[in-house]
């Protein structure tokens, strides 16, 4: 056994709080089991979880081999790159450096893709991927033409002779990505007029047969550390070897792997990428773990667009013509008429069922044009003159409060479609796909598989944790009829997991132990119910909470709790009143927002957003900012633009992007304030379905499906304002939930430490509160 984890550790001397956590963290995986971890900034979470299971690794007494780490926030995931590299850089001179990997997807690896090289670019890098890869393996394969070290030969003889003949074409000719070049050309190769990738191929070849794929990875990874992509891409293109294969290669053999939640809680992913790393000796890190019910809950929840189940209709037609046309008239015979019945063969699939699933899919289209042309007729009178007017919206398929089977299903089984069409459809979509891919030679996405295999989880899921609904968005397609609301809106057939918690738990379970880790997760008692972890408890495997407060100089901050009326709608009204409730939530804004230096303003909602932006451009002389819902570029320039130059104000919704996992350390961020609780909207009927379900599996729906997650979104924005311990700031929110403990009180959401900084004082009183603090500094 190893002697003291202190080796690992990257810092001269742990906190406090550090050092319980990690001696926490590695008995509790010794026996089988998870810390739950709440620790606030400056608490040294990052270092922590990586020296605990970095520990149990090098432990040659330890069943763990691996360290898989989970984050949902860019800038975590960075802070893992750097507390790696802060271990290696400090561990004895005669031990082997930590070996490490960041996953990333293939548009940031793929050498073409990178260069927008040999036709592929972000919007055809995976279609293509796949495409060109299962080309380069039907030319290398057993009844290959030839062999993978002939196509990579081929490949590089191209670029030689290119560079030979002197070609002058505005640059070098080779396909150069990393910093470094590759031995093939820009140009996609082809072998008897097929393109093929000769990355791929090169590592097909290095591939031993039967052996582990390891063994084709060409450079000596276990002394390189930390393999960033750009390191993993430049290693791979010098060899010319595929990138992302060496990524797939080697993420069972590095002893850190860090990824996000798909790499572990994604069906698809885990079974064709990293399932290799979802078992025992596995030692499991899920930063920023508040998120992990939401992020799992869209990974297990599923939907099918009107355009995917129209595209999946048209690709069925096409393969059941030729084989139409057949049985018709001899003459019609052709190559692909054999195909699909040699294919259909393999599958075990008949030509009835490839019509049946057809028909249904086209009858399927055809309920949901009526529901949604009937929804819109009850709802937007005159539609049809008004598209540009529509908006978001859900159509219920139960009642959200009253589980029971969805009104498409039973519509179904009135059709005669009974249950063997849906559960064969995913089979039937999957045939289809591979017969286009092989008979068109055209790289992109088939849309049958995708659609039949919502459509078996629609069959095979319940109707109690599961909510089914029609989805309008908001969209524009000029190519579709002026009267037709398919111009406005693209409809879903969705069907959400109302209560993610078994899906989590019984995931967590393949891991041999782990740390469950972020600054917001109390009430604990609560996130372990939400996140599956009770599940473990029952099977005898440990779960160990604990809970650290800030450890910064407490004279550096100040906290206030204004009791200010409600901010609900009942009581504040719309944007536009002039309420006396909305008058208190301006004055207090404005107050804060006078404070030295840059300041957020966290609001419920977009709206709300724009009306306090609105007032503070006329009350305080600082820029003001206003973040709308937008896409990320437009929402990291406003970034920027507020970090740089002088003091501002940004407002926002505590619902958006800007609240958490972005850093405001030193002086981008002196004060933050919180107007009301960030409760979602609680008529619509996902959010009534979801309290529901979590009222019916554990009791109060309202509080764990809406309460609790929204004093998590206000206490990441404050979390936003102190990140140092020589750092000063303010925190304040304002409402009497927050202030007052009542019926409809938050505080309790709270942990101890920060009920008791955040001491309630009246609106009136807070202005001089902010001056006595500022004076200090």
């Amino acid at each position: 056994m190893m002697a003291d984890w202190r080796t690992i550790f990257g810092h001269d001397e742990p906190y406090e709080e550090q050092e319980n956590g990690i001696e926490t963290a590695i008995d509790t995986a010794r026996d089988d089991g998870f810390s739950v971890i709440e620790g606030a900034c400056g608490t040294g979470k990052t270092m922590l979880a990586l020296t605990a299971g970095l520990h149990l690794v090098r432990d040659p007494d330890s069943r763990y081999e691996r360290v898989f780490v989970l984050t949902s926030v860019k800038q975590q995931l960075r802070q893992f790159e750097t507390d790696l590299k802060t271990i290696n850089s400090n561990l004895p001179n005669d031990w082997n450096p930590i070996s490490a990997l960041t996953l990333v997807g293939k548009a940031d690896v793929c050498p073409y893709n990178r260069e927008n090289a040999g036709g592929i670019d972000d919007s055809t890098v995976y279609d293509r991927c796949e495409g060109l890869r299962e080309r380069t393996r039907d030319i290398t394969g057993e009844s290959g033409a030839t062999t993978a070290q002939n196509l990579a030969s081929q490949a590089r003889s191209q670029q030689m002779g290119l560079a030979d003949s002197g070609s002058q074409s505005g640059g070098a000719t080779y396909l150069e990505t990393a910093g470094e070049p590759s031995p093939y050309p820009r140009e996609m190769p082809e072998y008897s007029d097929v393109e093929y990738c000769p990355f791929y191929a090169q590592f097909l070849e290095d591939m031993p047969e039967d052996g582990d794929p390891i063994e084709a990875v060409p450079f000596d990874f276990d002394s390189m550390g930390l393999i960033e992509p750009d390191d993993l891409v430049a290693q791979s293109v010098q060899w010319g070897t595929c990138p992302h294969s060496m990524m797939g290669a080697l993420l069972n053999h590095v002893e850190v792997v860090v990824g996000n939640y798909y790499h572990a809680f994604d069906q698809v992913t885990t079974a064709t990428f990293t399932g290799a790393l979802v078992d025992e000796s596995t030692f499991l890190v899920c930063d920023e773990a508040h998120m992990l019910e939401p992020r799992v809950r869209d990974l297990v929840s599923q939907s099918v667009g009107d355009k995917t189940l129209r595209d999946a209709e048209s690709e069925l037609t096409r393969v059941i013509q030729p084989v139409k046309f057949d049985d018709r008239d001899s003459k019609h015979t052709t190559a692909d008429a054999g195909l699909v019945r040699s294919e259909l063969e393999d599958a075990g699939i008949t030509l009835r069922e490839l019509e049946t699933t057809r028909d249904f899919i086209r009858d399927l289209r055809d309920e949901l044009d009526r529901r949604v042309t009937e929804h819109l007729e009850r709802e937007h009178r005159g539609w049809k003159a008004n598209l540009t007017d529509l908006q978001d919206a859900e159509i219920p398929l139960r009642d959200p409060t009253v589980p029971q089977p969805d009104e498409i299903s039973k519509w179904a089984e009135t059709e005669g479609y009974d249950d063997g069409t849906w559960a064969r459809a995913e089979k039937v979509g999957a045939v289809v796909a591979k017969i286009l891919n092989e008979a068109e030679e055209e790289d992109r996405e088939r849309n049958a598989l995708p659609a039949g295999r919502a459509l078996g989880e629609w069959y095979r899921n319940d109707h109690e944790e599961y909510f089914r609904e029609i989805v309008l968005e908001r969209t524009w397609n000029d190519r579709e009829p002026d009267d037709s609301w398919r111009r406005a809106y693209n409809a879903q057939l969705a069907m959400q997991n109302c209560v993610p918690s078994d899906a989590i738990g019984e995931q967590l379970g393949e891991f041999g132990g782990g740390i469950l880790m972020s600054a917001t997760l109390e009430p604990l008692e609560i996130f372990q119910e939400v996140s599956g972890l009770v599940h473990l408890e029952n099977d005898g495997r440990p779960v160990v909470e604990r809970t650290y407060g800030l450890n910064f100089p407490e004279s550096n901050r100040e906290s206030f709790a204004v009791d200010a009326p409600k901010f609900t709608y009942n009581n504040r009204g719309a944007p536009g009143d002039e309420t006396r409730e909305r008058q208190v939530y301006a004055d207090a804004i404005r107050d804060v927002a006078r404070s030295p230096g840059n300041v957020l303003v966290g609001m419920p909602n977009y709206a709300e957003a724009t009306w306090a932006a609105e007032h503070l451009r006329t009350v305080v002389e600082k820029p003001v900012l206003l973040d709308e819902s937008s896409a990320d570029d437009a929402t990291e320039d406003l970034k920027d633009e507020f970090f740089g130059g002088e003091a501002k104000v940004l407002v926002t919704s505590l619902r958006g992007t800007l609240t958490e996992g972005v850093d405001y350390r030193g002086d981008r961020l002196k004060a933050a304030v919180v107007c009301g609780v960030p409760i979602i909207n609680t008529a619509s009927p996902r959010t009534r379905a979801v309290r529901t379900a979590y009222e019916r599996k554990f009791g109060d729906g309202f509080t764990y499906a809406l309460t609790v997650p929204a004093v998590r979104k206000a206490r990441q924005a404050l979390g936003r304002v102190i990140r140092g311990s020589d750092e000063a700031g303010i925190r304040v929110l304002v409402d009497s939930r927050y202030a007052r403990e009542s019926w409809d009180g938050v505080r309790e959401f709270f942990p101890e430490t920060e009920r008791e900084e955040f001491q309630p004082v009246s609106p009136d009183m807070l202005s001089l509160g902010l001056d006595r603090f500022w004076q200090r500094y």
